[in-house]
């Protein structure tokens, strides 16, 4: 049963801006998209780098360390040198409230 978690203030996350946060041990990025948020995996399946420190390009992320690309709408691998998507997760927003939806 999925579970809902609160993880920042939309204050925290202008559009145009990403954070990592930390859901029950896992560490998730949310990125605000023209204020749209999307929440995916942090850890690039490649090498381990943090997606949330990634350039972003409308709902794509880069990977800092190797390039790697991922969609931030499902998590979806784009190009190499990754070959395995990153779990996606809902957002809501609720108030001045984001919450995560974690399984």
């Amino acid at each position: 049963m999925s579970q809902l978690h609160t993880v920042a203030q939309t204050k925290d996350l202008p559009p145009g801006s990403a954070i990592a946060v930390d859901v029950d041990g896992h560490r998730v990025a949310l990125f605000n998209i023209q204020g749209k948020c999307y929440a995916i995996d942090d850890t690039c399946p490649h090498s381990g780098g943090p997606l949330s420190e990634g350039d972003v390009d409308g709902t794509e992320v880069e990977c800092p360390w190797h390039g790697a690309c991922f969609n931030l709408t499902d998590g979806s691998v784009l190009n190499p040198p990754a070959e395995e998507s990153v779990k996606s997760y809902p957002v809501h927003v609720e108030g001045d409230e984001i919450k995560i939806e974690m399984p």
